[in-house]
């Protein structure tokens, strides 16, 4: 009941699942092992809905949309036992009828009894050349096996060829999507050491951690309860991808000559670049301003960087695009984290790749130039901007990078880009794939991070 309830209020009230799902478990008084079954399948079913309705769509004979909602969920949650986990076929079919029926009645369960037990009569490698052969191209195929809607594999395969990769590197990378991601911790500098916090999880969750290979503050967890973790719940630790841990150093290792104390996170919430951005800043004797536009998210970064010295940062509540022009050259280090489709982090947010649509990336990139530009009026001579984002596709990075840059120059600014494999080289444990490039672009299925993006400017006029 916990994974259809959760599937049913990201349906029915587009809530988040990592979001709904804990308060259900917690609610349902689950065991540590039934609580990870239950989240198991509640996220593979939303990662890989779009292969589940392919194979249902196989197995019916009407069109999935004049479905009843939760039959459907219920369907996608039993396809997943059958077809993505080691639960015997009986079992699957035996379970989801009888949620079916709690949930739906016993019309709707004696249906859902005929599909699975159709979807149970082959194995997934079967089904899978099955949706291959059906097929009208490649990108199609993959669209529906790697469960991906169309738009997102095609922006995807661009992407990698935007940044010198293979394209034949793209089935790699949607199974990436797919894969559940490790539970990342970020050890804030100054406030907890690596090894300390290491030690403390392994007291807490009783798995084994180990170091990161692409953040020197990262310690990985195989899963458990971060919120159990005594340096993360009093914020000296956050929860936080390795990739994005890199992006926010990346903002603050390399030199500058010069001043080097005010510090600019445009875009701060939910916080946690801007907790690594102001634990760093306390070490080096610079202040952060940490800037969000929502005050909700606002509440979060002031959550978030509470571990660190009083003074250090200050929270704001403010439009980022209005600070180039009403504190221009204020900051020697200016990070913008900028509003994106989050297309790099759909492992870990399995339900975005069915809400986001190609309009999405046309408004987001307007948004992401005007945010660039202010950072690049608000940079002093000589002072640096990072440029970020959590999302590969090539107008909300490059061509969001290059169109500012004209626009700046023409403006009579003079911006040098900076290589950001080769800052990327001198903070990570490991070199990422693509540090070789100017612009650094992280990858799932290469670094075993999302697919950040990070461009690094200096502003010489």
């Amino acid at each position: 009941m916990a994974a259809l309830e959760a599937l049913t209020r990201v349906r029915e009230d587009g809530a988040y699942a990592n979001l709904v799902l804990p308060p259900i478990l917690a609610a349902a008084s689950l065991d540590r092992r039934d609580a990870g079954f239950a989240t198991a399948l509640t996220y593979g079913a939303l990662r890989l809905a779009g292969r589940y309705d392919a194979i249902l769509a196989l197995c019916v004979d009407r069109p999935l949309a004049q479905l009843d909602g939760v039959v459907l969920d219920a369907l996608r949650l039993g396809a997943h036992q059958l077809l993505g986990m080691r639960v015997p076929a009986h079992a699957a079919v035996s379970a989801t009828v009888e949620l079916a029926a709690h949930a739906a009645g016993r019309g709707a369960s004696s249906f859902v009894n005929a599909v699975l037990r159709k979807v149970s009569a082959k194995d997934l490698d079967a089904w899978l050349a099955e949706l291959r052969a059906a097929a009208p191209d490649e990108l199609a195929a993959l669209a529906a096996i790697e469960s991906h809607p169309v738009w997102i594999v095609k922006a995807l395969r661009q992407a990698l060829v935007v940044s010198g990769r293979d394209p034949s590197e793209l089935e790699d990378l949607l199974a990436a999507d797919n894969a559940d991601p490790e539970v990342v911790l970020c050890a804030r500098p100054g406030l907890v050491e690596t090894e300390r916090l290491a030690a403390e999880a392994r007291r807490a969750v009783g798995d084994e951690p180990r170091l990161g290979d692409t953040s020197p503050c990262a310690v990985v967890l195989a899963g458990g309860d971060p919120g159990r973790i005594p340096a993360v719940r009093d914020s000296r630790a956050g929860v936080e991808d390795e990739g994005s841990q890199l992006v926010a150093l990346m903002a603050s290792e390399p030199a500058i000559t010069g001043r080097d104390e005010r510090w600019l996170d445009m875009c701060a919430g939910p916080g946690g670049k801007a907790a690594l951005l102001g634990a760093r800043a306390a070490q080096r004797g610079a202040r952060l301003v940490a800037n969000e536009v929502a005050p909700h998210r606002a509440r979060l970064v002031e959550a978030a960087v509470r571990a660190i010295p009083d003074g250090v940062v200050e929270i704001r509540c403010g439009d980022g695009r209005q600070i180039g022009r009403d504190e221009p050259g204020r900051y020697d280090r200016v990070l913008v984290d900028a509003p994106c489709t989050g297309l790099g982090s759909l492992r870990r947010r399995p339900e975005a790749r069915w809400r986001r649509d190609p309009k999405d990336v046309t408004e987001l990139a307007a948004l992401q130039r005007e945010l660039l530009l202010s950072a690049l009026a608000a940079v002093r001579r000589g002072g640096l901007v990072a440029y970020v984002t959590c999302s590969p596709h090539a107008l909300e990075t490059s061509l969001v990078v290059k169109d500012a840059l004209s626009r700046a120059t023409r403006g009579g600014m003079s911006i040098e880009t900076l290589h950001a494999g080769d800052a990327a080289t001198r903070i990570a444990p490991r070199p990422p794939a693509g540090a070789d490039r100017a612009q650094l672009q992280l990858w799932p299925h290469l670094d075993g991070t999302d697919a950040m993006f990070c461009a690094l400017l200096r502003r010489d006029r």
